[in-house]
């Protein structure tokens, strides 16, 4: 065994006491597969876990006015970035809206209910973006490793392996929960700033997302909801891209 591998193993020493029904070697190799995962395997879970979320929450019918106006919302915008993306609304009451490395979007109810059409492509701009860079990626290769997912390496035929329902259900309540740090969350603001102002949308609709969602988290009476309590503060990003639309020109 190689002095990284063995340096691996005495890494993930404290979190493999975790570990049941498999050795020490396994977790101890499971934790590293993970750390080598590529694109494609991480869209490939991701694809799975979203798949289980879907059958867990309600998801609008396609004639359904929210799906309407959903499609209508990002009828020009099925493929971003490269990447193809699959968009559905859930009928839930949160204040909430993901996307995961495999192109899928979800946008709740609760969001749509407070939002105008800009502000909510402003949104799923934001979300895109943390995809487009990477950091749903890394984000992932980190909750895997945390759980130490056994068997997650690619098999000798090149195809990924499936991962047990209940370890699916983590994975989802994962990308629900996902926080990435300051950096991160200000470069998913610029790509999102750049992705409307590049298709010719005002960019002041991500400066008010920001608002009304600093004011939905300013005790309104609702409980704070995970795009709420997992991002930094909303009022200071709302200001950020109001300066620079200023700097740009394209604000007063």
């Amino acid at each position: 065994m190689s002095r990284l591998s063995l340096l691996l193993i005495a890494f993930c020493s404290p979190m493999l006491l975790f570990a049941q029904g498999a050795g020490l070697a396994q977790a101890a190799m499971d934790y590293f597969n993970s750390a080598t995962l590529t694109d494609a395997q991480v869209a490939e879970y991701s694809r799975q876990a979203v798949q289980q979320m879907d059958q867990k929450n309600p998801v609008a019918a396609p004639n359904d006015p929210y799906t309407q106006r959903l499609n209508r919302i990002v009828s020009r915008h099925r493929t971003v970035s490269g990447l193809p993306i699959n968009y559905k609304v859930y009928k839930v009451p949160d204040v909430n809206a993901f996307a995961t490395a495999d192109g899928s979007v979800r946008v709740f109810k609760g969001l749509m209910d407070i939002m105008s059409d800009n502000e909510l492509l402003a949104i799923m701009g934001h979300e895109i973006g943390h995809v487009i860079n990477h950091d749903s990626r890394d984000a992932m290769k980190s909750a895997l490793r945390r759980s130490a997912v056994r068997n997650v390496a690619a098999s000798q035929s090149g195809l990924i392996g499936k991962v047990s329902r209940s370890q699916l259900g983590g994975l989802a309540d994962y990308m629900l929960g996902a926080s990435f740090s300051r950096r991160q969350e200000s470069e998913a603001d610029d790509y999102s700033y750049d992705f409307m102002k590049r298709n010719g949308y005002n960019v002041m609709a991500l400066a008010t997302s920001f608002e009304k969602l600093a004011k939905q988290s300013g005790g309104g009476g609702g409980s704070v909801t995970q795009i709420l309590s997992t991002h930094p503060d909303s009022k200071a990003r709302a200001q950020r891209v109001r300066d620079r639309a200023r700097r740009d020109g394209l604000a007063r």
